[in-house]
């Protein structure tokens, strides 16, 4: 019987140290990392609002921090008010623009910093859920059903928040969205940086799924798309090279109804699409097709307890595809 040449051990136990040592250098980097990725980046754009009567103030965080928040009222009669929910690492004024366009239709409109963004209050470890508190926060504080429309990260948040308050939803917008968390992070995590996304991406996102329980599976937009019962609009870049288009039209299919309407712009990418030639007929085109009349001027403070009633009529010219 040949017998271990004893000279190897050594070699051996230190090649097994070595590995093992690297293996806790990963998983503690990593953990890092998981941490890291939900304080950065934080990219806040100005663009301040110069239309209409403009509300600048602070509102209550559910944690008992605060959240920055903008009210812009039309000159005379409006349509109703539009809550909007900016993406990750931006602020309240991305989605001015946007506000913008919906403001010449005749609608009062909201946007907010959620925590830990633009000037609201510091929050450890931002995620859709927490984005979707702070989105309710305000939408309690109009205190009237709204239109609601976040962007990436704020669709996110969105749905969730429609999904606990279907009763003050009346449509939702959902712009550079995503059906799974999962694939949407290791896509965003690829396109950030190739080797990062492959080598860390998937540890990273594993970690999150042992912290938060599984949470973000279950509050992934597919999951919680299933308990949405409101009109629904979805937007999407076509050349988006953080969340492909693909992810759109997955989640389109996951919506228990068929008042699902889609606008995907043609050479678009993750933030563009609301800046293309055919982003306002469709909308507006939406907005007709399913928002009932206002039956009082939405200016006023009291709580308007009126429920749409979509209408069957599908525009022509959504791109549903």
């Amino acid at each position: 019987m040949d017998v271990p040449d004893a000279t190897l051990l050594p070699y051996v136990m230190n090649l097994f140290y070595i590995l093992t040592g690297v293996a806790l250098l990963y998983l503690v980097f990593t953990l890092f990392l998981t941490w890291l990725v939900q304080q950065i980046p934080r990219n806040p754009v100005a663009d301040l609002p110069r239309w209409g009567t403009v509300t600048d103030t602070v509102i209550p965080a559910i944690d008992g921090g605060y959240l920055e928040v903008w009210r812009i009222d039309p000159k005379g009669r409006s349509r109703g008010i539009v809550v909007f929910a900016h993406g990750w690492g931006r602020n309240r004024d991305r989605m001015v623009k946007r506000a913008q366009i919906f403001a010449e239709w005749g609608f009062t409109t909201v946007m907010h910093s959620a925590r830990d963004h633009g000037s609201s209050s510091p929050k450890q470890c931002m995620n859709a859920v927490r984005f979707a508190e702070d989105i309710a926060s305000v939408i309690h504080w109009v205190d009237e059903p709204v239109l609601l429309y976040g962007h990436s990260a704020g669709s996110a948040g969105a749905i969730i928040a429609a999904a606990r308050h279907p009763s003050m939803v009346r449509l939702l917008f959902l712009e550079a969205s995503y059906a799974h968390t999962r694939e949407a992070l290791l896509s965003l995590y690829r396109w950030f940086n190739p080797v990062f996304g492959r080598l860390f991406g998937p540890m990273i996102v594993l970690w999150m799924r042992i912290l938060y329980r599984g949470a973000t599976e279950a509050y992934s937009p597919a999951r919680v798309a299933q308990r949405i019962q409101m009109p629904v609009m979805i937007i999407h870049g076509e050349k988006d090279r953080r969340f492909p288009l693909s992810f759109a039209r997955k989640l389109k299919h996951c919506f228990p109804h068929d008042r699902v309407g889609c606008y995907f712009a043609k050479d678009a990418g993750h933030s563009d699409a609301s800046r293309t030639k055919g982003y306002g007929p469709a909308v507006k085109s939406f907005i007709e097709a399913y928002l009932d009349p206002p039956a009082q001027d939405h200016r006023t403070t009291g709580k308007n307890t009126e429920r749409f009633q979509p209408r069957t009529a599908r525009p022509a010219d959504w791109r549903a595809s």
